[in-house]
């Protein structure tokens, strides 16, 4: 009696768990009366139990006709085991699975869906044939670069540097990467020499730029230096801070998870090792320093000298000055933009404080 109380209660989950699905199942009894006959338009998708690609849209596709549940008597999303009723498929020329197609509700002959099997790109599917849009909540913009055949050749080579993931959208690893890779493309958002971009070598409109990449297996990272076509293969760890590390190595950039900068964003070699001959070097060292700050490309190097000033006339100017970027730098609040200019002048001033003092200028 227990066994039976047990099955019972199992079969009754499993039943809820059928019940509870937003989709619609198609079988031959109920195709034209769901698809065909009820005047509404429908997206169908045409799969097979044992198909794993039909298995990794599952979920995604659960959760497309939630979305679409409050309209469903505007729309009906509804799928159909094509493996067991073979005669529906072959009736509207399915040869793989997972196959989508897309019932205006007026015609019988619908239209292939050929665009991508994330959530997104069948929402926007969807609302563009009926004008319909999801309750869902939009999700916040993607920083990751989605590359396509086209966009491929105007993106690499140009006047940035490029980390690109050749994916597949069935690919396991490709999945288990794809949230640190988001993390990437936020952490160097600000950055205006580098993208981090994707591409999905399933996509119609990307497979001639994955087959030209030579990419034969998933996730594969490659890394186009700025002004180069020609890719440099990446065979790292995939987690966050070591693609950090490895862009950071390439490109010359100093952020850090989160997207911060380090202890020497902003800091230039040549200039810290004059600003240590400072404290004992009188005029000499001031007039090195300036005529060192002369025809440096970097943005700081001005800094350099403002600060030397400065700390020449106040020998506490270092320290008040320090100790205001960082009580502004702990009160946040801050634009990314501003964030990293008062980190950058931050690291420049530390250099200045480990010598507490600047010697007061020689007078000529």
């Amino acid at each position: 009696m227990t066994r039976f109380a047990s099955f019972f209660a199992a079969a009754l989950a499993v039943v809820g768990s059928a019940a509870a699905s937003a989709v619609i199942d198609l079988t031959p009894d109920n195709f034209d009366s769901v698809v065909l006959k009820s005047g509404k338009p429908a997206l169908v998708e045409f799969f097979a139990p044992w198909c794993g690609h039909c298995k990794t849209l599952a979920p995604i596709y659960e959760e497309l006709a939630t979305a679409f549940e409050s309209s469903k008597d505007k729309v009906v999303i509804a799928k159909v085991d094509a493996d067991e009723h073979k005669d529906l498929g072959r009736k509207f020329g399915v040869q793989g699975f997972p196959t989508l197609k897309w019932f205006d509700g007026k015609s019988k002959d619908p239209i292939d869906y050929s665009s991508g099997r994330d959530l997104e790109s069948l929402s926007a599917f969807i609302t563009e044939k009926t004008g319909i849009k999801t309750k869902t909540k939009r999700a916040d913009k993607s920083h990751v670069e989605m590359l396509t055949d086209t966009t491929f050749k105007q993106a690499v080579g140009a006047d940035k540097n490029v980390l690109v993931a050749f994916t597949a959208p069935w690919c396991g690893h490709c999945k288990t990467l794809a949230p640190t890779w988001e993390k990437l493309a936020n952490d160097f958002a600000y950055e205006p020499n580098v993208t981090i971009a994707k591409v999905d070598c399933e996509a119609p409109n990307a497979k001639a730029v994955a087959k030209a990449a030579g990419v034969s297996s998933y996730p594969t990272i490659k890394f186009y230096p700025k002004g180069s076509s020609e890719p440099i293969d990446y065979s790292g760890g995939r987690a966050q801070a070591e693609l950090i590390s490895y862009i950071n190595d390439k490109t010359g950039t100093h952020r850090i998870v989160g997207g911060g900068l380090d202890a020497i964003a902003g800091t230039i070699p040549a200039l810290d090792k004059l600003v240590g001959s400072l404290k004992s070097g009188g005029a000499a060292a001031y007039t090195e320093l300036e005529k060192a700050t002369v025809g440096l490309q970097d943005k700081y190097a001005e800094y350099y000298n403002k600060v030397a000033k400065k700390a020449q006339d106040n020998a506490q100017y270092v320290e008040k000055e320090l100790a205001r970027l960082q009580s502004l730098l702990k009160k946040g609040g801050l634009s990314p933009e501003k964030l990293d200019d008062l980190t950058s002048r931050s690291n420049i001033l530390s250099i200045f404080s480990k010598d507490e003092t600047v010697s007061p200028k020689e007078e000529l």
